[in-house]
């Protein structure tokens, strides 16, 4: 069964078809039968009619910057809606009985759950479903957090987990890979903070100081993603390990605290040759597997490090002409490094 991907994808290839077609007619090269282009044609047309019908593609070349402004939009208003739940509730929050709070708490979750069903039955392309549902998960959050202030409850790092839970839940129901990142955030958090308190940590929300708890479920996270055959959610899932891998190993390579009982400056290096190690790797995977994604991520998170360490090292005692000279020429280099790379790819090709 196709995706919306999926979809997108044929239509860019008819398109470029088209585009080919016409400049080899042009040039002379191919001219096909009258019969057999209006015959490619219209079966083109029906396939480009039926993927827009069901599945809102971007047919005009114009469509996919829109397209790119409307993901955005929506991502800032859910992040925004999300924020004002928060301040709303804290705003008059003081004013309301208990039995109007434990009310409004437990009803707040349901009425976006009704319209996330309503948004998602009316709307193909799933922007509202999506600025719902992150104002529902946030109203969740909420919910369990109040609740347990209500009642006394002592916090606890397996909040985490029923946010997660819900998030996974609602971004597999609708489709949404926003709330699939979210949930993978949430649950990262829980198995973080879950391993401190097993090392006999009382205090779970130490976890951010310890940032291998978090190498843990990145590297779980990427092994469910290779065993994902889902063109639209299997991209989710690697962006959420390698991000959750990058940003913790950034943050180790900095010199912060670690459970490695090793000195200061050994585990240091350790990290720095690591990270660097990891992304590069991480950038050559991607190109062999054709990860947009991890490419990407890989090439800002490697860097992040590499001018992190640069700075590290030559900073302090290197003019700073010299220290600019310097990245610029391995700008260069990687310049070269990646020509041949894609040089290679195209004689595989």
């Amino acid at each position: 069964m196709p995706t919306r991907q999926t979809a997108q994808r044929r239509v860019d290839r008819i398109r470029a078809f088209r585009d080919e077609l016409a400049e080899l007619d042009r040039e002379g090269v191919l001219r096909l039968a009258a019969d057999d282009q209006a015959r490619v044609a219209a079966h083109q047309d029906a396939l480009v009619a039926s993927f827009a019908r069901e599945f809102d593609v971007d047919v005009a070349s114009g469509q996919r910057q829109l397209s790119i402004g409307m993901r955005l939009a929506s991502g800032f208003g859910a992040l925004a809606l999300g924020v004002s739940i928060f301040l709303f509730f804290y705003h008059f929050w003081d004013d309301m009985t208990t039995a109007v709070q434990v009310a409004i708490l437990v009803t707040a979750p349901l009425a976006g759950l009704v319209g996330m069903h309503l948004a998602a039955t009316r709307e193909r392309t799933r922007y509202v479903t999506g600025v719902i549902g992150v104002m529902t998960v946030a109203a969740f959050v909420l919910d369990l957090g109040a609740l347990g202030q209500i009642f006394n409850m002592v916090p606890t790092a397996n909040a985490f987990l029923a946010w997660g839970a819900f998030a996974l839940v609602l971004a597999y129901a609708v489709r949404l890979r926003w709330l699939l990142v979210i949930g993978l955030a949430s649950l990262t958090m829980w198995v973080s903070a879950s391993v401190i308190v097993w090392t006999g940590n009382p205090y779970w929300w130490s976890a951010f100081d310890n940032c291998e708890t978090f190498l843990l479920p990145g590297v779980a996270i990427l092994l469910v993603a290779s065993r994902i055959q889902d063109d639209e959610f299997g991209p989710a899932w690697r962006f959420a390990g390698w991000l959750t891998i990058f940003v913790s190993l950034l943050v180790l390579s900095l010199g912060v605290e670690t459970m490695l009982p090793w000195d200061r400056d050994t585990v240091h290096l350790i990290y720095q040759v690591l990270g660097l190690a990891t992304t590069a790797g991480a950038i050559a995977l991607g190109v062999r597997r054709h990860w947009n994604e991890t490419v990407n991520l890989g090439s800002v998170f490697f860097a992040l490090m590499l001018l992190t360490r640069l700075a590290d090292w030559f900073w302090a005692w290197m003019p700073g002409y010299l220290f600019f000279l310097i990245i610029g020429l391995l700008a260069v280099g990687l310049i070269v490094v990646f020509r041949r790379i894609r040089s290679g790819m195209e004689v595989q090709a």
